[in-house]
């Protein structure tokens, strides 16, 4: 049970700052704008000897309604509860104001353990604010600089007796799991399945990415059963790329949620082209990407780049079509859907396209399949006696061309990678080889190996790169072998 730390305070005074401190790492969005954060952003902190887990919150705001900022406030307080510990951040420079004395009387109440710090306590500038803490009661304050790393020494001893009291009481829990791992190969001994199932130590890792307004914080707070992530009517609520744990229908994954992807010419304002690219960052760590469609504007410009952004980053893609409770005539749209989706983007044909309701549950359990099944694809290896007698039949139901009269022969196919998977093929002249001749090979293996949907490389190399003297002149005899050469004449 690792030990929690909740990191609070009003808006912009360093949170997002000391979060990526102690995490070693730029993952929470910093701008001097305040109101940044939004959601709850967790990570693994360093301090010294010690390892926890940190929460980095939304600023505190004085709305209690259910307007954007008091659903902010709600879901910080509700991580309050969760803590173990809560590290209460005031801005030296601006010292106490009248809502961080209403927010000490808040976490004093919440929070069993409340760490009294003063941010921007670097130089003369911060004494005033620092020495002005100790009238919110909460004990000491620590004078930190997030930015500079000063004052962390201090902080690591006012955790320490706190995080050794949690390990004392927490008790040991190593979960047994039997995991029955796939045979080496299939009845025929074609294919040679390598596929591990995810663990709590590997899990799955998924990015759930589409348009603003989509509907994807409302559906990872469904998969997970709880608000977890700050939702609502607004577009754009979501800035930062939020990863959280869970083990959904006994898969363990990491579900990263993202910002809204608008049009790059639509992208003006600072903070959300970081957001866009924070998005994309959790694209390329991820291995399965849920592109999620709203059913009332589907597979628009917008959707389409994503979509293949997925592709081309060689990621398994899975499509999901958001608000389907609300459509009427499911029947014709779904028709439709699957006409547009091969029609626009036939470089994922055979890709799954699953139906789902955010708000109701509905088709969760079909989209947890289809997640599970296209990571299997994309881990799949193929053994290379199954793949050169495959190569054999696709030559002879459709030999190469022979461009310019040379004829071009495929001699050898085998598998160089996974996830996605990659094949080399040794052929003359392979430079030569039209990309539609590639393109029919790579549908081949899709179909005859059962591997819809997925990203395939496939790599073309001439035999000649094998030897890398072949077409050189020969090497000049040495002073050696023309010395031995000279001895044996002469016997």
């Amino acid at each position: 049970m690792s030990f929690t730390l909740a990191i609070v305070g009003r808006p912009n005074v360093g949170k997002s700052t000391l979060f990526n401190r102690l995490v070693g790492k730029r993952l929470a969005l910093v701008d001097d704008q305040p109101g940044v954060t939004r959601d709850l952003r967790e990570g693994s902190a360093r301090l010294g000897d010690l390892k926890f887990t940190i929460i980095d919150t939304a600023g505190l705001e004085m709305a209690t309604d259910e307007s954007l900022e008091g659903r902010m406030r709600m879901l910080t307080e509700r991580a309050v509860q969760m803590a173990d510990a809560c590290l209460f951040l005031i801005d030296a420079r601006s010292g106490v104001l009248p809502a961080d004395e209403i927010f000490a009387d808040i976490l004093r109440k919440k929070n069993a353990h409340v760490i009294l710090a003063a941010n921007k306590a670097e130089g003369k500038a911060g004494e005033a604010g620092l020495m002005e803490a100790y009238s919110l009661g909460l004990g000491e304050p620590i004078g930190l600089s997030a930015e500079h790393g000063e004052g962390m020494s201090d902080l690591a001893l006012a955790l320490r007796p706190l995080i050794t009291q949690a390990e004392e009481e927490a008790e040991d829990y190593t979960p047994e799991v039997d995991v029955d791992l796939p045979d080496d190969e299939d009845e025929d001994g074609e294919v040679e399945v390598e596929y591990i199932p995810p663990t709590r130590s590997k899990p799955l890792q998924i990015a759930v990415v589409g348009r603003p307004n989509a509907g994807k914080s409302t559906l990872i707070n469904k998969i997970l059963g709880e608000d977890r992530l700050l939702t609502g009517p607004e577009a754009g609520i979501t800035r930062d790329a939020i990863s959280v744990m869970t083990e959904w229908s006994g898969t363990p994954m990491r579900i990263f949620d993202t910002a809204g992807m608008r049009k790059k010419a639509k992208v003006q304002d600072k903070l959300e082209k970081l957001s866009v690219s924070d998005g994309l960052r959790a694209v390329k760590f991820a291995e399965v990407v849920v592109v999620l469609l709203d059913v009332d504007i589907p597979f628009e410009q917008q959707d389409l780049r994503i979509a293949d952004l997925a592709e081309r980053e060689g990621r398994a893609v899975v499509l999901a079509v958001n608000k389907w409770d609300l459509e009427g005539d499911k029947q014709d749209k779904l028709k439709k859907l699957k006409e547009q989706f091969g029609r626009l983007l036939p470089q994922l044909r055979g890709a799954p396209l699953i139906t789902v309701s955010a708000l109701t549950g509905r088709g969760l359990e079909r989209l947890h399949d289809a997640i599970v099944e296209a990571h299997q694809v994309w881990n799949r290896r193929i053994g290379t006696s199954a793949l050169n007698r495959w190569l054999v039949g696709m030559l002879e139901q459709h030999p190469p061309p022979a461009p310019q009269g040379k004829r071009i022969k495929l001699r050898y196919i085998t598998q160089v990678k996974a996830r996605p998977p990659g094949f080399v093929v040794m052929a003359s002249h392979p430079d030569l080889l039209p990309a539609s001749y590639s393109r029919y090979l790579v549908n081949g293996l899709r179909e005859d190996f059962d591997m819809p949907g997925t990203p395939i490389r496939l790599f073309m190399r001439s035999q000649n790169e094998a030897n890398p003297f072949k077409g050189r002149k020969k090497a000049p005899p040495s002073k050696l072998r023309k010395h031995l050469d000279g001895r044996k004449k002469q016997g």
